[in-house]
């Protein structure tokens, strides 16, 4: 350990840790994920929050931006938790309830080809204050990661900002008037889980597609309705229980036979579809009726998203004004132990073991629970 002097305006002013420590960086030539030894503390930004990593969450995005976006040298990882080391200046004013030597979880722009030291996998992290949850005491490590950040900034841009949804876990629809059902295909993964929480809470009959073995876990997160996508009649099945008047569907999924699914089951009038990745316009069958879009919860940062093709966006700081009001709603859900993170399973520790947990999961071997990966003592 030694110190290190961080910028003006940090509390403390400097912290002890080692000159260089370990985490997970896409390699050369094609980004394959590996162990480093020799990465330094990124610079933090006023608004930033120097984090002791304790364990973090493995997501979908930890293969996918290696294998479609490599970009040798960035460190790998969007979720984290942690313990509170050193506060920017800005943090003092944006969460005075943040204080050192807190627990706190939320997310970075992992596999960023703009900022490669900005990925969550490593000892250390220095992330954003604003796109962060405290936690409260007595709350479970393995929960807490699971809990993350990357599910509440993805779904607070997909629900609210591309499907248009008015009403708000914190301003719900109001009981004595007829409220609309939101389908969420993938209700089973981790960010549909959370989808249900919010849409259930903000006053909306939610239903959901998943795996019949995990039919359970979806109704204990708040789902009206559960179908089976394996099913041939999925599609008409859903839109004879919505009797027709479904208009609000999120596609996690997002491959061919979710859209297939989820246009099947759209009611006559049309509405809005969103996926969480590219959708192929050739799948939709009412362009005129149907809105379609996908959102890319890296925008939550307000940074630009340097990735190729359909997948790039300018830096959008209306994205991270609104993500950031919207944890700040989330904080006092979690305080009143009101959204319920997803199921975990916890690795063993060490780095190698979340090497394989991000393969597992490329490989599809993982369902109905997130990997917690955790981070070797320092």
């Amino acid at each position: 350990m030694a110190p290190h002097t961080l910028p003006p305006g940090f509390s403390p002013s400097s912290i002890d840790i080692p000159a260089s420590f370990s985490g997970i960086v896409q390699s050369a030539p094609d980004g394959k994920p590996i162990i480093s030894t020799d990465l330094v503390l990124s610079f933090p930004l006023p608004g930033d929050i120097v984090v002791r990593n304790m364990m973090v969450a493995i997501n979908p995005c930890d293969w996918k931006m290696n294998l479609r976006f490599p970009s040798p040298g960035a460190r790998v990882g969007c979720d984290f938790y942690g313990e509170v080391l050193a506060i920017g200046p800005q943090v003092k004013v944006r969460r005075p309830d943040i204080q050192i030597g807190d627990m706190v979880c939320g997310a970075v722009y992992g596999s960023n080809p703009t900022d490669h030291g900005s990925g969550s996998f490593c000892d250390f992290v220095c992330a954003p204050v604003d796109l962060m949850t405290r936690l409260p005491m007595g709350f479970e490590d393995g929960a807490a990661a699971a809990l993350g950040g990357t599910s509440f900034a993805t779904l607070r841009l997909a629900l609210w900002d591309s499907l248009g949804l008015s009403a708000t876990p914190s301003h719900p629809m109001d009981p004595t008037k007829p409220a609309p059902h939101v389908l969420v295909y993938g209700g089973s993964t981790a960010t549909g889980t959370m989808a249900l929480q919010l849409l259930r809470l903000s006053g909306y009959k939610p239903i959901t597609t998943c795996s019949l073995h995990n039919f359970d876990l979806v109704k204990s997160r708040g789902a009206e309705a559960v179908f089976d996508y394996h099913s041939a009649t999925c599609a008409a099945d859903i839109k004879a229980y919505t009797r027709s008047s479904l208009g609000h569907v999120l596609d996690i999924i997002t491959d061919t036979s979710s859209q297939a699914i989820c246009h099947g089951a759209m009611g006559r009038l049309g509405g809005r579809y969103t996926a969480l990745e590219a959708p192929s316009d050739v799948l939709n069958p009412r362009k005129r009726t149907v809105r379609m879009d996908f959102v890319i919860g890296l925008c939550a940062l307000g940074t630009e998203v340097a990735l190729q093709g359909e997948y790039y966006r300018q830096a959008d700081k209306e994205a991270r004004r609104h993500v950031g009001q919207f944890f700040d709603e989330m904080q006092v859900f979690v305080d009143e132990g009101k959204l319920i993170p997803h199921p975990h399973r916890l690795l063993q520790e060490g780095y190698q073991n979340i090497l394989k947990g991000i393969e597992d999961l490329r490989q599809r071997k993982i369902s109905g629970e997130k990997l917690v990966g955790c981070i070797p003592s320092h």
